[in-house]
């Protein structure tokens, strides 16, 4: 498959799943059951067996260690300057604190980030982004999850660790990561067939923008212009310039430096609305920075990340 019908490919992936979800949302009796159920299924079942098979054919070294790592630091970076920028919005306290999250939460995982890894580096990239994105559930439930508690003043979200997060499962993804390290520390090689990546990153893609679709809404749109202006400077422009001349201070392979610098241009995750959603801060200010995020990304920056497609493997 040439890399213009997998970009053609992840355009429909994206847009017809989520135009389907908008239209048909009123037909459910209860949409957000749904949407939970969808996505709940997606990481238990269908993200792991990715996760897993494309870790499980990675060369491992001691250097991946620092693909999570730069995960962290991309999103510390994020909350950092996302702090700067806050102060030149006039926004309550529990709209700073959804931009904030917005600013440091990016689409890392499937539906973007892996993907893209996905589209241009093939499944070297898939399984590397894999490995970056076994950040994002500690970093979820043990920072972003408590910070959106604490900036809504709720106090109906108990702090429960192993529930939260040891036996969730929607953790799934991150067990994967640790099963398929086991098999690489035991030397199990990986069954030689061909396995359907592709159909299964579809099918899981497809899962989350349908559901999507399902929870957004055109209201409140045209008031948070400047908001969205700032979030896409800070996503597009100033993390990457960052993230950039931090990879000339280091010594990592191309691949290894093509993955972190791919994953820097990603914009605001999926997550960004549903810690909006969870602790009742400003989900229509979180849902309208996902969507302008999501769109500036597949219509200006992506195309342009695959024109400079040999530069950025050569980074």
């Amino acid at each position: 498959m040439s890399l213009i019908t997998k970009y053609i490919l992840f355009q429909i992936l994206i847009v017809a799943p989520f135009i389907a979800g908008y239209f048909l949302k009123n037909k459910f009796r209860d949409v957000e059951a749904l949407t939970k159920k969808l996505i709940g299924i997606n990481l238990a079942t269908i993200d792991p067996i990715i996760v897993l098979w494309s870790i499980w054919g990675l060369s491992i070294s001691l250097k991946l260690i620092l693909l999570p790592i730069s995960g962290i630091v991309i999103v510390l970076i994020g909350m950092l300057l996302g702090y700067v920028l806050v102060n030149f919005l006039s926004l309550e306290e529990k709209s700073r604190a959804t931009f904030l999250i917005s600013s440091s939460m990016a689409n890392h995982g499937f539906t973007m980030g892996g993907f893209i890894c996905y589209l241009l580096l093939g499944e070297t990239g898939l399984g590397l982004s894999m490995i970056f994105i076994s950040y994002f559930m500690p970093y979820l439930i043990l920072f972003i999850f408590p910070y959106a508690k604490i900036s809504s003043k709720i106090s109906n979200y108990k702090e429960n660790f192993v529930r939260n997060f040891i036996f969730n499962l929607q953790n799934m993804p991150i067990y994967s990561v640790i099963l398929a390290l086991i098999f690489h520390a035991f030397d199990f090689k990986r069954p030689d067939f061909n396995f359907p990546v592709t159909l299964f990153l579809m099918i899981s893609i497809s899962i989350y923008y349908f559901s999507l679709g399902t929870s957004f809404s055109f209201d409140g749109l045209t008031k948070i212009i400047k908001e969205n202006i700032f979030l896409a400077s800070l996503k597009f422009l100033i993390i990457p310039i960052t993230v950039y001349f931090l990879l000339k201070t280091v010594n990592l392979t191309s691949s290894l430096k093509a993955v972190i610098f791919i994953q820097s241009f990603m914009p605001a995750a999926v997550y960004s609305v549903i810690s909006s959603i969870l602790f009742d801060l400003d989900s229509k200010l979180a849902s309208g920075l996902f969507i302008f995020n999501t769109v500036v990304f597949i219509t200006i920056v992506l195309p342009i990340l695959i024109l400079f497609k040999n530069i950025i493997l050569t980074i």
